[in-house]
């Protein structure tokens, strides 16, 4: 299938790694030209190299987005740089699993207003465009009650909540917004990795509550994003796409 991706403009938070570097990759490998941002210059740098070789423009940016200025600084620096944008996905996480203050307002720093900041930002970019999408990665923490019911739960609910917010608003404008919801995804120096290393117990137990016998890769979740983002997914608006081999157990109606 086409995905319809060639030409396009597309900015990615979070592109150096994990299922934000997939996403990008992908979108980049179907054609789009990408600007991508993280908070490590040398992984940046080499993110940037890794694409060149898809012959579309490929703009790396060393990003906090919890710096609303500097967020929106960079949204419209890629816009000049590439003609403008189509799609906006927003991926960043703190991964704040810890229920204190400082956890909670990371999270909405990170998680909540990277999201929104980076939305606004490229909104009025996206309504010139003639496929314009949004997506955002919230988590199948967002839908069940597990380990990281805190901070980062109750964002990633409210980010789909907001995105589905968009899509009804912003369907009169042709802009699209959709949510993808990773169940739990293991990658070389992600947190899963991390885990399987420092708590063995827990990583067993997560393992074992998945029926396929295995967690996500972030290509398969990134696989779901480009498709939301992409014009072949032209009349899908307002859904919350969840990735996680059956891990979840609640009925999405």
């Amino acid at each position: 299938m086409d995905l319809g991706l060639k030409g396009l403009k597309a900015i990615v938070t979070g592109g150096t790694k994990g299922i934000g570097r997939a996403i990008a990759q992908t979108l980049a490998a179907e054609g789009a030209h990408v600007a991508f941002c993280a908070r490590n210059a040398e992984e940046v740098a080499q993110t940037a190299k890794d694409f060149a070789g898809y012959g579309v423009q490929v703009l790396g940016k060393v990003v906090d987005v919890a710096d609303g200025p500097a967020l929106a600084a960079w949204v419209q620096e890629a816009a000049a740089a590439l003609g403008g944008l189509d799609i906006a996905v927003a991926n960043v996480s703190a991964l704040a699993i810890a229920a204190d203050e400082a956890g909670w307002q990371r999270g909405f720093d990170v998680d909540m207003m990277g999201t929104v900041r980076l939305v606004n930002a490229a909104m009025p970019y996206l309504e010139k465009s003639a496929h314009a999408a949004i997506v955002t990665i919230s988590s199948v923490s967002g839908r069940e009650i597990d380990f990281a019911a805190g901070p980062y739960g109750a964002f990633k609910a409210a980010i789909v909540h907001y995105t589905q917010g968009l899509a009804y608003h912003l369907a009169g404008k042709k802009i699209r917004a959709n949510t993808v919801s990773p169940g739990n995804t293991y990658f070389p120096g992600g947190v899963w990795n991390q885990i399987e290393h420092g708590n063995p117990e827990l990583y067993k137990t997560a393992l074992g509550m998945n029926p396929t016998g295995r967690m996500g890769t972030p290509q398969e979740m990134a696989n779901a994003a480009v498709f939301l983002a992409s014009p072949a997914a032209s009349f899908i608006t307002g859904t919350n796409l969840v990735v996680d081999g059956a891990l979840t157990k609640g009925v999405q109606l």
